[in-house]
Formats: C-alpha cells, structure tokens, sequence
C-alpha cells in the first residue's frame, strides 16, 4: 500500500511498488536524534572512516569529531549558552563540519550565511538572529565583510580560520609563501580569534546536547518578496530528513558512498543531502570550495565520486566543458538533481553522454531540505519530481482558497506534513496563519507551489502561485510556456514572467538565452515559433534574447530577480 496525496485528499491504494517505489515503507518512522548524537554513533561505528576529502586532504570521522568538541568547549569556555546563535560565514571548508557540529554540542543553535553576501546583507541577518559568534576563514574577501559588520553590529566574536592549515601540508605552505589567502593589520584579541585558539579541551563531566526538541539550526529563505525569514529547524527535523534521505537510498554498503560535494554547505539542500547524509550513512564527501566545472570532474575522477547532487545549471557547466568527454565518471551511480526544474533537453543529453542515470527531486528550506525524489534505481519518471521520502504526506489546496482542498482532478496548492517540517519563522509567529494549514489534526506547510499527483503518487509542480500570470482572467503558468520554448534547439534557457499590459492586465514575456550565441536566429522568428505552439492566452509580447540570465547563489534561474530588474 502506498500513502500518497491525490484528487486534493491523502488515500491509500494498491500500486507496483517493486517497480516505482523506493526500498523503505512509505510509512516507515526514523529515530528522533540530536545531530551530535548522529555524528558520535557514526564516529564509534569507526572512527578512521573518511569522512572529508578536500583538496589533496583526508579528515576522518574521529578527526573530525574530536575538533567539533573542542570548538565546543572553547564556545563554552567564551561564554556561549544554549540557544545562542553562532554563525557560519564560510564557503565548502573542512571547519564548517566542525563549526557546525561543535556549535551544536554546545547547545547553540547554527546560522548559515552565504559567502556572497554583502555587508549590508550580513549585517542585517546578524541582527535578525542575533548572532553572537561569526566563524569565516581568512580569505580577504570574506574577513573584510565580515570584519567591517564585527565593528557595526552587536556582535561579539569573529573566529577565523586558516585555508592554508586545511590543505595538504606542501599546499598549505605554498598558499602561505605567496599569501593568496593572508590578512593583513589583524588586531587578534577577544574580538577577532583565530580557529585554533578556539579549540579547547572538552572539559570533564560536561554533557553534550541531549534535548531533542531543541532548535538546531536559522535557515534563512529569500521566499518571494522582502526580507529573507529564518527557518526555524530543530535537530528532530533536521536528524530525521537525514535519515529519510539516507533510507531511500538502494545501495547496499552505503558506507562505501563518496558524495561529490559541490553544492554550498550553507544551502539547505547541501545541508542535508550532502552533510547530515553523508553521516548519517557513514558515507564521505569528496568537497570543492566553490562550483567549478572542471575542478568537479577532477574530483569524482580522483576519488571515485559515487553520487553527485546538483542544480540543473552543474549539469549544463559540465555537459558545455571540453573536458567532460575524457573524464571517467564510472564510479557515478546517480546524480540527484534538485533546486529548479531540469530542462529536459539537459536531462536527455547529459544521461546520453555520460551514461549516468539523473532523478530529480524536491525540497524546500523550510523541509529541512528533502521531500520526494524519483527513485533511484527501478522506473522514474523524467519531469516529474518523484515521490515523497517515507514518512511525508501531502494535501492539495484549492489555488484561490486554500481552506479548501483542490476540485478533483485539478492541480492544487501542495501542502506537506512530515517530521522534517519546520516549526515556524524566526521571530515571526505571526506568519503561521499563512504558512500553515490545520486539516484533520494534522499541520500542513503550504508551499506555494502549484502541484499535481499521478495515480503512482508522483508529483509534478506546475508553478508557483505568486508567479502566476493573470492575462485576461485567464491563469498562465510560466512553466508551461518555458518548457515549450526549451524545445527549440537554439534555446539554452529560458525565463517567463508576467508584464503589464492595458487591455489584458498583464501578459507573457520570454527571455532566453542561446545554446549557441553566433546562432543566426532571431528574436521575432522565435517569438512566431513559439506563439504557434502554446494556447492562444498563453502567447508571448516578445521574446527577448540575452547573454545571461539572473541566478541564485546555487545557480538556479531566478525569476524574481530578472522580475525586479525588468519591472
């Protein structure tokens, strides 16, 4: 029997689970751990186990573990209580798995920041969350943000680590001879730390987290309009969709697993599909600092990478590299593919070329990452974004009332209930009416994603409600209109947003970017060849070809931005 969401209403029915399911009951319940409590089972499984590889350098789990405990001690030792927050501002380095845990044996809760922010941005999600404990490294562009909003905010610490002592030693020093990663006119104090002042020695008798129910982690989300929203996730949901993750997984020694690890720690889908997977299995992480196509291929070469999540914009960077053709990805078992809908053109060519099978999947920051995914071996469905994780239920919502549930057969509202759903926003207790519905003593997130269900129980988002196009009382989904125009071989990618119009209110606008940037074709042939293909009320003012589309910091297309730039 598999429990899935359909016709707006939760039901059980009969389906070939040996053909389309993943290897666990869709009702299966997982342990509810702290996230240390995680770490430490795996690291007394073995301790020597890889766990990351960086550059040239392998830190084992017991390595691992044993610095996290002793950043723990030396925020003890600064006076960090339980619940303060302590803040990362570091991009895919080794002490973010030791800041990240460390912080959480102590107590405290994480905040994860991206590397890219500016000033203003750091400052102002300092203050939101309180941070007391900023940890970067020593990379000039990062210190220097983070050093200007030390001396403008309440913040109280800022601990720095060195890239060079995380390299191999003879790269390390070549690092520091040349000084590409030195700061300069560094007053160290009580203010400023260095990493390894902060490691203590973990004092006697003194008991790691053990509360459960605590809060873990702030992830903050953009969402669609004003200023980002923490997430509130606490170690239940956080330890749980870890192991929801970890159990879909078919392969049989997992512990053999080696994740190639390019998405950004700091992103909610790294964060549990790469980190808390990878030790919740007792799997590694073979990890760059920063996306780079090529640096990527040498990596899973080098250490036989068995899984690769990614955004579908990676896959592209690959497949466009000269150096993909000779590199050998047969240790590849799947590459997960999350964050924004695969182009299926990109899906198509880049399982032609390498012969690796991609699944795509679905997560939001306030999931704690995971929600369904295609399976990952047996029969998947492309376009599609899988079926949920054990343990997930979903509702569909009428789209214009979301006290009711969608009309039969009609896409819907998705709504999600499961253990890894998160409490609420930060200091926000007042976006919980619009953020959560209450149906048969169940608490639902509703997504804003519009969704539909198959009779398999695989899900497929049509839109995103507030991206909806209003065009003469009609509803156009940009999707629809973007995976039309995805069909014509000159398109790379394609972004539809919705533009003012006198008589219809608002109307359809394409921009695309070309495979191709010589390609002899133009604008207006596009449009004609496009406009042919969609509804008449789906039809576009104009197609307007660019260089570059905007993207997030993980590389997805970003709809809101071009939006706000064009508008």
């Amino acid at each position: 029997m598999c429990r899935f969401a359909t016709c707006g209403m939760v039901t059980d029915m009969n389906v070939n689970t040996a053909s389309y399911h993943h290897p666990v009951a869709p009702d299966a319940a997982f342990e509810d751990l702290t996230l240390p409590e995680m770490f430490e089972r795996t690291v007394e499984n073995d301790r020597a186990a890889p766990f990351l590889h960086f550059l040239g350098r392998t830190y084992s789990y017991g390595e691992m573990f044993d610095e996290a405990r002793r950043f723990a001690a030396g925020l003890i030792a600064a006076g960090i209580e339980r619940g303060d927050r302590v803040g990362l501002f570091l991009p895919n380095v080794p002490i973010y798995a030791s800041a990240y845990y460390g912080a959480m044996m102590a107590g405290a809760v994480v905040v994860n920041f991206s590397p890219l922010y500016s000033v203003e941005e750091l400052a102002w999600q300092v203050g939101d969350s309180g941070t007391r404990v900023l940890v970067t490294i020593d990379v000039p562009e990062l210190y220097d943000t983070a050093a200007k909003v030390l001396d403008g905010s309440d913040l109280a610490t800022l601990v720095v680590g060195s890239l060079g002592d995380m390299l191999p030693r003879v790269k390390g020093t070549a690092l520091k001879l040349f000084k590409r990663s030195q700061i300069a006119d560094v007053q160290w104090g009580s203010a400023i730390r260095r990493w390894s002042d902060m490691l203590k020695p973990w004092p006697e008798g003194e008991a790691t987290l053990d509360e459960r129910d605590a809060l873990a982690l702030l992830q903050y989300t953009g969402g669609t309009t004003g200023r980002p929203k923490g997430a509130m996730l606490g170690h239940s949901q956080l330890a749980q969709n870890a192991q929801q993750v970890a159990a879909i997984n078919p392969h049989e020694n997992p512990r053999e697993e080696v994740f190639m690890g390019a998405l950004p720690f700091f992103h909610v889908f790294a964060n549990t599909a790469l980190l808390n997977h990878a030790v919740a299995s007792g799997g590694s992480i073979a990890m760059v600092p920063r996306f780079d196509a090529g640096q990527v291929l040498k990596t899973i070469q080098r250490y036989r990478a068995t899984g690769f999540p990614g955004v579908p914009t990676m896959f592209q960077a690959l497949l466009d590299h000269p150096k993909l053709a000779k590199t050998d990805l047969s240790s590849l078992r799947v590459c997960i593919s999350g964050g924004a809908p695969m182009p299926a053109p990109v899906h198509d060519r880049f399982e032609e070329v390498t012969g690796v099978r991609v699944v795509e999947g679905y997560g939001l920051t306030e999931s704690a990452g995971v929600v369904s995914t295609n399976p990952y071996e047996g029969v998947r469905k492309k376009g599609t974004i899988g079926q949920l994780v054990p343990g997930t239920s979903v509702i569909l919502l009428d789209k214009e009332d979301p006290t009711m549930l969608a009309p039969e057969g009609e896409p819907g509202e998705l709504a999600i209930h499961g253990p890894q759903i998160m409490r609420g926003y930060w200091n926000r207790p007042e976006t919980d009416a619009e953020t959560f519905v209450e149906r048969e003593g169940r608490r639902y997130l509703r997504t804003g994603d519009v969704a539909a269900i198959d009779s398999d129980g695989f899900l497929s988002i049509v839109d995103r409600i507030k991206d909806m196009i209003a065009v003469g009382g009609f509803k156009v989904f940009p999707s629809v209109v973007e995976d039309a125009l995805l069909k014509h071989e000159a398109i790379k990618e394609a972004l539809v947003i919705g533009v003012p119009d006198t008589y219809r209110g608002e109307v359809p606008r394409a921009y695309v970017t070309l495979a191709d940037p010589e390609a002899d074709i133009g604008a207006d042939a596009l449009k004609g060849w496009l406009n042919d293909r969609i509804g008449k009320h789906e039809r576009v003012d104009k197609v307007v070809i660019r260089e570059e589309l905007p993207k997030t910091i993980i590389g997805k297309l970003d709809r809101k931005a071009l939006r706000a730039e064009v508008l």
